[in-house]
């Protein structure tokens, strides 16, 4: 299920290159960088390593009181109301549809200019997939929260906010939270046949082999994929020191393999790099765990958030002839997998791991290719293209390009020329041949000022 069907438009009509998915418990993280945290804790600095079920003496069998502290649906959508209503200027809220019971499926939008279309990227996370696992509908607000309460007072914040457009769902599967069961009304399992025990780990595609053994199977971007793993592992409490996962992290099908998760299919026809985030052996732990589980998850969560921004390849694809953004395909020489610049403002973002030296290719139909070898270190690369139409492709860019010049100044030919010769009266040939003249210079002069005025940042490179 693409329950994020709206992304395409609601994220500005931008090629969603980063967004990740919490499946079963979404997580967050412990708050800013080191030194820039506001009320929090080191739980670094302490002695002891607490263990993955935080309070197992105080939990219950009962059904009857499992989700007592817990949020119910209408509490969690009221909270949220409050949410928005509380931080207008950086949040709005929209539902993406209705549970089988009819409960709306409410998802809060962050950043500094919420609904509006930029060139940034977007990131989502989704709670509560698996209606007995409730933990992401309480971090997930207590996320929001913080985002709000520590803008343009904490950096990590600020960047987010400022950078990205952050798509929150607490709840994808009301129903099942209500009937305390992994699948939703109808007994849909909405992540398939996922491993029912719990874990502390960060799993990332592929989720299923080719012969359905437990064997590592890696996807185009798995090097990409471990990374965000890694970060996400390295920045939580204790995930990456556990005995289980090696360095807290894992590959779908070398864990569990299953098939038609929302994983692998979001990353095979929906754009997007997702995760699946693991943060206890305990589906339903005691509502009393939750401040310790945000505290582990905090930095976690925010880094995570953060890298689309910090890291990766991003940029601009332009034409040559006026200006305009492309719809171009971008591609990275030896990983087998396109990503979409967006029509609006033909922007693009690739994540990528940094480290490595990469040759990007810029590629639409009816223009030339471009390419281009850069090596990406630790900070993220701002890598614009500037496409110029194949020979004999004029009426090809009239169709996909709308305004800018229309003057047609690269049709002009001699004959064009030649016939105005040829007419009686030389004055007025004269004054039409100079008009012309004059016309396809300002024409030439408007192009390149766009181009100057559209690519006009320092220390950006620009493939010509």
């Amino acid at each position: 299920m693409e329950f994020f069907s709206p992304s395409s438009s609601i994220c500005f009509f931008l090629f969603i290159l980063f967004c990740l998915s919490s499946f079963s418990n979404p997580t967050v993280a412990r708050g800013g960088e080191k030194g820039h945290s506001s009320n929090h804790t080191d739980y670094k600095e302490h002695n002891w390593i607490s263990s993955r079920n935080l309070f197992a003496e105080e939990q219950t069998s009962s059904i009857f009181d499992v989700a007592s502290g817990y949020m119910s649906n209408s509490e969690l959508e009221k909270a949220m109301k409050q949410f928005v209503r509380r931080c207008s200027s950086i949040s709005r809220m929209y539902s993406i549809g209705k549970s089988v019971n009819g409960i709306p499926l409410w998802v809060m939008e962050i950043s500094d200019k919420p609904g509006e279309e930029e060139a940034e990227p977007a990131f989502k996370f989704v709670g509560n997939v698996h209606g007995d696992e409730p933990v992401g509908r309480e971090l997930l607000l207590l996320l929001a929260n913080w985002l709000c309460d520590n803008y343009n007072k904490d950096p990590l914040a600020t960047l987010i906010i400022k950078n990205t457009h952050l798509h929150i769902l607490p709840t994808m599967n009301p129903d099942g939270f209500s009937l305390r069961k992994r699948g939703n009304a109808n007994d849909i399992d909405l992540n398939r046949d996922f491993p029912d025990q719990g874990a502390l780990v960060a799993n990332y595609p592929w989720d299923g082999s080719q012969d359905k053994r437990k064997i590592y199977t890696a996807c185009p971007d798995d090097k990409t994929f471990r990374y965000m793993a890694s970060l996400y592992s390295r920045s939580h409490f204790n995930m990456s020191l556990g005995d289980e996962f090696l360095e807290g992290i894992t590959n779908g099908a070398a864990w569990y393999p299953i098939y038609g998760g929302m994983q692998d299919w979001n990353y095979i026809h929906g754009g997007c790099f997702e995760l699946t985030l693991e943060i206890s052996d305990v589906k339903w732990p005691n509502a009393k765990e939750l401040p310790t589980l945000w505290e582990h998850n905090r930095l976690s969560m925010l880094n995570l958030v953060a890298s689309v921004v910090k890291t990766g390849i991003h940029g601009r694809i332009l034409s040559s002839m006026n200006g305009q953004p492309l719809p171009a395909s971008i591609e990275i020489r030896g990983i087998n997998y396109t990503v979409k610049a967006g029509d609006a403002f033909g922007y693009y973002h690739r994540m990528v791991s940094p480290g490595e030296s990469y040759e990007v290719m810029a590629m639409l139909p009816g223009y030339k290719s471009k390419a281009t070898h850069i090596l990406l270190e630790d900070e993220s690369m701002s890598v614009d293209f500037i496409l110029d139409l194949k020979e004999g492709q004029q009426e090809h860019k009239q169709k996909l390009i709308q305004g800018g010049c229309n003057c047609d100044c690269d049709n002009m030919s001699k004959l064009d020329l030649l016939e105005f010769a040829g007419q009686a009266n030389v004055q007025i040939s004269l004054l039409l041949f100079l008009a012309l003249v004059i016309l396809a210079s300002l024409c030439i002069l408007l192009r390149r000022k766009m181009l100057l005025k559209l690519l006009k940042r320092p220390k950006r490179p620009v493939v010509v």
